[in-house]
C-alpha cells in the first residue's frame, strides 16, 4: 500500500467531521435556485454518518443566494443593505428546508450564526465551543452559516471556506471535507490552463503551494476562490485535521471520501503546537 493509500484509508475513521458546503453546490447554475434533489441527499448522508456514531456539522452557505431570489433581485449587483436583507429572508428559507428534511430522518438540527467576533473574544469562543460539544453531546447535527444579517465585515471580506476550518479547529474534528465546484487543487487554473495538473495529496503548505490558488471562484453565487481554500487548508491542517478539497456536483462524494476512495485533494494533517484561532482573524 502507498503511502497516499495510507492517508485516504485513515479517513475511515474519522470520528468528527465537518461539511462545507458552498452556494453553487446547493444551486442550479440556470437559475440559482436551490437544487432540492442534492439538498435532501446530502441531508440523507449526512445523517447516516451521524448514525454511524459520528459527529457531524453542516457549514452551509446559500442564505444571499435564496434570499435574492425569493425577492427577484437576481441579476443585479447588491447593495450592502440588499445584501444583508436577502441574508435574513434566506437563511430562514434555508434552515426551514433543512429542518424539514432533517426530520424525514428523524433527525434532529440546530442552526449557529458566526461573525468572526464570536471566535476573536476569548468568552464568546469559550461559550460557542460548549454550544458546540453539547450539540454534539445530544446527537444533534449543527448547522453552521456567516452572521451576514447583521455583518458587514465578513460579506465584503469573509467566506464559509474559513469559517468551517475554524470551526473545525474550534470543534477539535479531525475531518473537514469542502465541496466546491472543482475537483480539487491544480498547479494552475484549469479553466484557463489545459496544462493544469491535479494534485491529489498535499503533506505540507508552503509559500509555492499558496501560490497556486487563486482568488477567484468561478459561480457567480460563491465567494471562495482556490486562494481561500488552501487558507482553509492551513487553518485545518494546523489544528491537527485532515482536510479534503472535492466537487460537490454529486454530495455522494461525501461518502467516497470516508470510505477512503481517491476522490479530491487531500491535505493531510500537520499538528502545529504554536497553532492559534485568534491568528487568523487579525488579518
Amino acid at each position: 500500500m502507498s503511502s497516499t493509500d495510507n492517508f485516504r484509508e485513515r479517513l475511515k475513521n474519522k470520528k468528527r467531521i465537518v461539511v462545507k458546503i458552498g452556494s453553487s453546490s446547493l444551486t442550479h447554475s440556470e437559475t440559482n435556485n436551490i437544487d432540492l434533489y442534492k439538498l435532501e441527499r446530502l441531508v440523507r448522508i449526512l445523517t447516516d454518518l451521524r448514525n454511524q456514531g459520528k459527529d457531524v456539522i453542516l457549514v452551509s452557505s446559500g442564505a444571499i443566494a435564496v434570499g435574492r431570489n425569493s425577492v427577484g433581485l437576481t441579476g443585479k449587483e447588491l447593495t450592502m443593505p440588499q445584501k444583508q436583507a436577502c441574508a435574513s429572508i434566506g437563511q430562514a428559507q434555508l434552515m426551514m428546508m433543512y429542518q424539514k428534511l432533517f426530520a424525514e430522518y428523524n433527525q434532529k438540527t440546530s442552526q449557529i450564526l458566526m461573525t468572526k467576533y464570536t471566535m476573536l473574544d476569548d468568552l464568546s469562543r469559550y461559550n460557542a465551543r460548549n454550544t458546540f460539544e453539547e450539540l454534539l453531546k445530544m446527537g444533534i447535527i449543527p448547522v453552521v452559516n456567516e452572521n451576514d444579517t447583521i455583518s458587514t465585515y465578513e460579506i465584503v471580506f469573509g467566506d464559509n471556506d474559513r469559517l468551517s476550518a475554524l470551526v473545525t479547529a474550534l470543534t477539535g474534528a479531525d475531518l473537514l471535507i469542502l465541496l466546491s465546484d472543482i475537483d480539487g487543487l491544480y498547479t494552475d487554473d484549469p479553466n484557463i490552463n489545459s496544462d493544469a495538473i491535479f494534485v491529489p495529496v498535499v503533506t505540507e503548505i508552503d509559500d509555492k503551494m499558496l501560490e497556486m490558488g487563486k482568488d477567484t471562484s468561478t459561480s457567480s453565487v460563491g465567494t471562495g476562490g482556490m486562494s481561500a481554500k488552501l487558507l482553509a487548508a492551513e487553518i485545518a491542517t494546523k489544528s491537527g485535521a485532515d482536510m479534503v478539497i472535492a466537487n460537490g456536483k454529486s454530495v455522494s462524494v461525501i461518502e467516497k471520501i470516508i470510505s477512503g476512495k481517491d476522490y479530491g485533494t487531500l491535505f493531510t494533517s500537520n499538528y502545529n503546537e504554536d497553532f492559534r484561532i485568534i491568528d487568523y482573524l487579525t488579518e
